[in-house]
């Protein structure tokens, strides 16, 4: 499995400015309360939030592990069981009743959010007939159970999850019901949305370089750092393991911590053409007989 080395970060114009405004010797009788830039007053730097910037990644994995039931720790085997009552009654609000035919589950491990069991729960029929949601259960006894509805049948309800308020709701939700509201490990963070939301998300090394014929996401994983009126902080990253070609996710948080909104589209790819085998043609020319006329 990859590990985590390092991702760039974007900073809007507007930070350059006010970060590049020059320094002012001060003496200590003379304290300067306000910096000020060709005669007109600079706001104080604004600290980055949700993610500063300075975080450490907590999750140091490129994706996401789906830990099989029977792998599970016995503390989490005895929440679950716990809750199964709960997560049934909620499941069945959503429209999955969990006493019909065959589910299966398996642990979705989120270590950005370490106060929450996550499991996926899966009943497959065939091919185009498979039923998908996520749950979620608080550790301490805080917060409520919740699920995320993913597929029922082979469709999409409402709107697909990834893109769907409901999906956004719920995880604003689990954020809430952490520590500190929630974790600081966007990269995390993010992985563990996708992964709520029924993906697989597996990020593609720095290092990594396309082939001949082997295309990768041009888009690996990056944090953008809007210091505007807004103060959003956006996650971006591409999944490459998607099916059938990867898949690019944009997640944009306010400054207090609330996923605002959430994009799911094909991922830019970056590709090597191969160079033809084939001889470039070449054109010539007679040279003319001096003794023809």
């Amino acid at each position: 499995m990859v590990r985590f080395r390092a991702f760039p970060i974007v900073l809007t114009a507007a930070a350059f400015a006010v970060f590049c405004v020059p320094l002012i010797s001060q003496t200590a009788s003379e304290q300067l309360t306000q910096t000020v830039y060709n005669g007109k007053p600079v706001p104080e730097p604004v600290e980055p939030k949700p993610f500063p910037t300075n975080g450490q990644i907590q999750n140091r994995e490129f994706s996401i592990e789906f830990r099989p039931a029977d792998q599970m720790t016995e503390q989490d085997k005895l929440l679950l069981a716990n809750s199964e009552a709960s997560i049934a009654e909620h499941a069945g609000f959503a429209g999955f009743e969990l006493d019909q035919q065959k589910w299966n589950y398996q642990q979705i491990v989120c270590p950005a959010l370490p106060n929450h069991l996550f499991l996926q729960y899966t009943r497959n029929n065939g091919k185009g007939d498979v039923t998908v949601f996520s749950a979620s259960i608080p550790r301490d006894g805080e917060g409520r159970v919740r699920i995320v509805p993913i597929l029922r049948r082979g469709y999409s309800l409402f709107s697909p999850a990834p893109i769907n308020a409901l999906t956004i709701s719920a995880f604003n939700h689990i954020r809430a019901e952490e520590p500190s509201t929630g974790s600081s490990d966007w990269l995390g963070n993010g992985l563990c949305y996708a992964a709520l939301a029924g993906a697989h998300p597996q990020i593609v090394s720095p290092d990594a370089v396309p082939r001949i014929n082997k295309p990768i996401p041009a888009l690996m994983a990056v944090l953008d750092v809007n210091l505007d009126a807004k103060n959003e902080e956006v996650i971006r990253f591409a999944d490459a393991s998607a099916i059938p070609r990867p898949m690019a996710w944009s997640m944009t948080f306010s400054r207090s911590g609330k996923l605002i909104k959430a994009k799911h589209s094909p991922a830019p790819m970056s590709t090597i053409v191969p160079v033809s085998e084939q001889p470039a043609a070449a054109k010539s020319w007679k040279v003319p007989d001096p003794t023809e006329n």
